[in-house]
């Protein structure tokens, strides 16, 4: 079983934005696996299916992206599935728009949404995606910089990186993270 989480913040004015590139890729993998992602349950919209031979929770956290932990705690609670079953994707100032890159585990970084899932499940052993969408020009403010929309010459870049993390997911799910960081890291 798999656990898949995007991360973003619910609301109109936060979709699109490059915080909530997380929320895009399950909306993508929903409508991929004929997922609906309508339930509210655990702080969250979820979906369940089957991908293959894997049963699949579709996740969208609804705590705002500081407070995402405190949703996955619930559901990691709730469906005991091993973290390394539960993959996290979201957005990465630190890769250009288009760039994903797949790890296994790591730490929350500089990501809140992150730090709050490393803190609210106390490890960093879970894999996760994440979805390049550039660094802000020198003295603009990170935090009005990720809840802004993307720039119209980033949407061919941006649509690229959301397919290849809906693929990397999907490789994640099939067959296993190992091929998928060959197939997918540094592309």
């Amino acid at each position: 079983m798999y656990i898949i989480v995007g991360l973003g913040n619910p609301g109109k004015q936060y979709e699109n934005t490059r915080h909530n590139v997380g929320f895009n890729v399950i909306d993508i993998l929903a409508e991929e696996y004929d997922i609906s992602v309508t339930k509210m349950k655990h702080k969250a919209l979820i979906g369940e299916g089957r991908v293959g031979t894997e049963k699949v929770v579709l996740v969208k956290p609804v705590t705002y992206m500081n407070l995402s932990g405190e949703s996955l705690a619930e559901i990691y609670n709730f469906y005991k599935v091993d973290t390394n079953n539960i993959v996290v994707i979201y957005d990465d100032i630190d890769l250009d728009v288009g760039k994903i890159r797949i790890r296994k585990k790591g730490s929350g970084g500089t990501h809140n949404g992150m730090k709050s899932i490393v803190k609210c499940l106390g490890t960093t052993d879970f894999p996760r995606v994440r979805v390049g969408v550039s660094k802000p020009e020198p003295g603009r403010d990170l935090a009005n910089f990720v809840l802004s929309k993307f720039a119209p010459d980033e949407v061919a870049d941006l649509k690229e990186g959301l397919e290849k993390s809906v693929l990397a997911v999907d490789s994640i799910i099939r067959e296993n993270i190992d091929l998928a960081m060959n197939k997918y890291n540094g592309k």
